[in-house]
Formats: structure tokens, C-alpha cells, sequence
């Protein structure tokens, strides 16, 4: 866990103080607060929170003789381990996110830091606004799905949004390292789950909403419900929605704070483009934004859904004090986030891209934007990740059948699943024939879908993007799309 490396001195009195908790009697240095075990360094108090499969408390003795000086925990979690001073209190991650905020500072409102929520395009906007913040001089920090940045530095991220106490300890490294502007990206684990917790941003922004993490939110209105609680003026003072999107326009319309419109239909939206004219390379846009702000310049990204995300960020780059005409200079050199229609060349006669695409609405956005590139015909691969909600794999299939010219359904990470019964669900209902193809491995589906590309087609291998393993009955196989995507490209030389 990347930690600053001073903190403020404080103590088990002061924790006990800043909660109304009696502890104990004994008054120690307290350095930091984690819920890793394997993480605790000493001086730490261990965070116990009740998991899905098991209790953090379970973990106390290890956390212990790590040098824990304290466990914060439910009530339950003070019946497993008594080897260390307990604080007992009714929601322990609740309760964690704003003592964490408290104990590193409140790091967040030193930062102009921006929180981007939605079911697709979080990735792709927080990193174009890390670029955007980079080529503009700025320190900038990053965290998300990909990767976690601190100026140059990358860490390798474990969650979308991480844990409170090492968000907050996270974000203190930022500032001790003079960054002044973070980018992250939020999910709705994180809001359900109390990470964002004692969080607080200048700007929030709401993408889109589309059927996803229905394993963990019962129903779309509870996900969305969810979702709608990060706009408030607990979280941020200012918030930018996307009213193209169905929920970002419900969502406008019951907001309690201060909001901007963007739209790339609506002209009457607070940003809109002007136009937006595809060639080969990308987009020739116009944007008329806030107090009059008009800017022209050339966006080199495919898709046309990215003209949300680059909207999306370039609106909170001029927010945060970009000049629109440096903006100018800058959106050309953007290049977009890892795994995100990114293309793979070994010298072959046809388009290759990876995407993340792992749901109904992201599948049918990528498939459209190859066939507004192909002069051939597109060939899309597959597969839905196991222990994931099950309810979209239909969806998902037919997405992929309805967009390809041939259609290759696949395995993704089955985790604890058939990878069989996975694919049965995909394609239930669907009449497939040659050339469309069920290949449960991964490499041979690649493979087959490059032995049937010509001149001018399109193969987009989707589902895992930018990850570099396959997990299969607990075991994580070293596997990218990318590099297999190159391999079997070359492959056929």
C-alpha cells in the first residue's frame, strides 16, 4: 500500500477522541490504518470488516504480529481476536472511511480531484484527463482500473476504487509529492461498500448507466440508486452529466448540487459539439462549452462513443482552469486508456484491436464503431467472465452475433464456472452457423478469428482488454489479448 511518508503524529487517544469510542486505557503512536493483514506495519490499526466469504477478524493474529497496535471491528469481529485493543462499532467500514480521511488529512480537498462514475467510459475519461493535466504541465495522479499513477510514477491497481484507508493514505502520497489534480475513477462497489467514505471532489461526473453488477446490485434502479448517491454535497460541490444517457438526464433532473449538461445531440446542452466529423484517424470536432468557450481541434481516437469520454474530459480540464486554447494543442496528442479499442499491428492487411467491452451496451458501442472503419467485414470474439452476473450473458451473445459478419463466442475468466455452461448461456436461443464458432479456448478463438480475416476486415478481441491473466478454477494463467492477438498474427506468416 503506497503510504506518504510523514503523517501527522496521532494516537490510540486520538482515534478514541475523533470517535467517541472507549479503547483502552494504554495510549500508543498509531502510524496508519489498513484492512490488508499482509499490509499492517507497525504502529497500524487493522481495519476487521465482515466479507462475503469470511470475517477480516480472522485475520487479527496475523494483523497482530505485524505490529497492529489496535483492530477497529463490528461486534463480531471483537469475538474472534481479543490479543490486541478492540474498537467495537456498529459499521466498521462506514466508520472507516471517515476516520482515514481524518487521520491522513483530508487529502482529497488539497487536490482539484475529480470522481467520474457510470457503467462504461470511466477508464477511457479519467486517463484523457490525466493526459490532458500532464501535457498541460500540471503534477497530475491517477487512479482506476488500469493503473494507478503518482506524477511518473505507475502502481499496479488491485480495485476500480481502492479500500478507504488506502485511498486516503494513497492520495496523501499524492500531495506530499505536489500533485495537484487526481482523476478517478469510481464504482458502484466503492459507493455501496463506504470506500468513498470521508472522500470529497471538486467535480463529479455521471457517463452512462447500462445492465451491469447485477450479482451484486439486486435490480438496474438499485444500481443506479446507488450510483445517484455519489452526487451530493457530502461527495462534491459540482457535478458534469452525460443527458445523451437515459439515467444521466433522470439523474439532472433530481440532483441536489450545482450540475452542467453535456451532450453530444443536445445543442442546448451546457457543452455539446458544434460538429464532430469522422475521418480514418478520428474526429475533426468543434465544442462550445461554458461562458462562451469555443474550441476546434482534431480528437485522434475511434469510436464514437468516445466523443463522450473526450467531452467528458475536456469539459472538467477547463473546469479545473485549462486554457481552452492550450486545450487546443493538447487533444490531438491524446491517445486514449490500455485496452480500450486499442490497435494491435504485426504488419498484417486488416485491423486488430483489444477492448474491454464486458457488457450488452459496451459490446454493441465497440462493434459500431468497427463498422464505421471496416471496409471488409468485422469478426468480433467473446466471452463473459464467470461469477459475474449471469443475466447479461444472453445479451451479450446476441450483441455479438447482431455486429459481426462472423461471430466468435469464447471463454473470458470462468473463475469457479464451466466455462461450457458459460458459452450454453451466451448463445442460448441463437442459431449459429459456419463461419460463426463456440471455442472455449481463448487462443484458439483468437486464432480462428484471424485465419478468417481479409484485406479491409476487422478482428476486435473483447472482454479482458488491458488484463494480463485468465483466471480458471482459482488459477490465474498469464494471458493478454494483445499478446496473443500479436502472436497468432504472426502466426500465420
Amino acid at each position: 500500500m503506497e503510504r506518504p511518508f510523514t503523517a501527522d503524529s496521532k494516537s490510540l487517544n486520538h482515534i478514541e477522541n475523533f470517535l467517541g469510542v472507549p479503547i483502552s486505557n494504554i495510549d500508543l503512536p498509531v502510524t496508519g490504518l489498513t484492512n490488508a493483514s499482509s499490509e499492517v506495519e507497525a504502529g497500524d490499526i487493522f481495519l476487521a470488516f465482515a466479507g462475503a466469504k469470511t470475517h477480516g477478524a480472522n485475520f487479527a493474529q496475523e494483523a497482530h504480529k505485524r505490529g497492529a497496535v489496535a483492530m477497529l471491528t463490528d461486534s463480531e469481529g471483537s469475538r474472534v481476536f481479543n490479543g490486541l485493543p478492540i474498537i467495537v462499532v456498529d459499521n466498521p467500514r462506514r466508520v472507516a472511511g471517515g476516520l482515514s480521511a481524518w487521520f491522513y488529512g483530508e487529502p482529497m480537498r488539497d487536490l482539484f480531484s475529480v470522481g467520474i462514475t457510470g457503467t462504461n467510459g470511466k477508464t477511457t475519461t479519467t486517463t484523457l484527463l490525466h493526459q490532458i493535466w500532464t501535457l498541460a504541465g500540471r503534477e497530475a495522479g491517477l487512479i482506476g482500473t488500469v493503473e494507478t499513477r503518482i506524477g511518473k510514477d505507475i502502481l499496479a491497481s488491485k480495485h476500480t476504487t481502492p479500500e478507504s484507508a488506502e485511498l486516503q493514505a494513497l492520495v496523501a502520497s499524492m500531495k506530499e509529492r505536489h500533485v495537484t489534480n487526481l482523476a478517478m475513477e469510481v464504482s458502484s462497489h466503492a459507493i455501496a461498500l463506504d470506500r468513498i467514505r470521508g472522500a470529497h471532489f471538486s467535480i463529479v461526473g455521471f457517463t452512462n448507466l447500462s445492465q451491469d453488477h447485477l450479482d451484486f446490485h439486486s435490480t438496474l434502479e438499485e444500481y443506479f440508486s446507488v450510483k445517484r448517491s455519489l452526487f451530493a454535497f457530502e461527495y462534491a460541490g459540482l457535478a458534469l452529466i452525460n443527458i445523451d444517457d437515459s439515467h444521466g438526464m433522470k439523474l439532472a433532473q433530481n440532483l441536489s448540487i450545482p450540475y452542467q449538461s453535456l451532450s453530444r445531440k443536445d445543442v442546448t446542452a451546457d457543452w455539446n459539439y458544434v460538429h464532430a466529423i469522422r475521418d480514418k484517424r478520428g474526429y475533426e470536432i468543434a465544442i462550445r462549452g461554458t461562458g462562451g468557450i469555443l474550441i476546434n481541434s482534431f480528437l485522434p481516437l475511434l469510436g464514437s462513443f468516445n466523443l463522450d469520454n473526450a467531452l467528458m474530459a475536456i469539459a472538467i480540464a477547463c473546469e479545473s482552469g485549462v486554457d481552452p486554447l492550450l486545450l487546443e494543442t493538447i487533444i490531438p496528442k491524446l491517445t486514449g486508456a490500455r485496452g480500450r479499442l486499442e490497435e494491435v499491428f504485426a504488419g498484417q492487411n486488416f485491423g486488430a484491436y483489444v477492448d474491454y467491452a464486458h457488457t450488452p451496451d459496451a459490446v454493441a458501442r465497440v462493434l459500431e464503431a468497427c463498422a464505421e472503419r471496416k471496409t471488409g467485414r468485422v469478426i468480433g470474439v467473446l466471452g463473459c467472465g464467470g461469477d459475474r452476473d449471469s443475466s447479461k450473458r444472453p445479451l451479450m451473445g446476441r450483441e455479438l452475433l447482431n455486429g459481426c459478419d462472423i461471430a466468435v463466442f469464447t471463454s473470458d475468466n470462468p473463475r469457479s464456472e464451466n466455462p461450457n455452461a458459460i458459452l450454453e448461456a451466451m448463445t442460448s436461443g441463437l442459431s449459429l452457423a459456419q463461419p460463426h464458432a463456440v471455442i472455449e479456448d481463448r487462443r484458439k478463438a483468437i486464432a480462428y478469428a484471424i485465419s478468417q480475416a481479409s484485406p479491409g476486415d476487422i478482428v476486435i478481441v473483447m472482454g479482458k482488454g488491458h488484463e494480463s491473466g485468465q483466471e480458471i478454477a482459482g488459477v490465474i494463467h498469464e494471458f493478454d489479448d494483445r499478446a496473443v492477438l500479436a502472436e497468432e498474427i504472426a502466426n500465420l506468416k
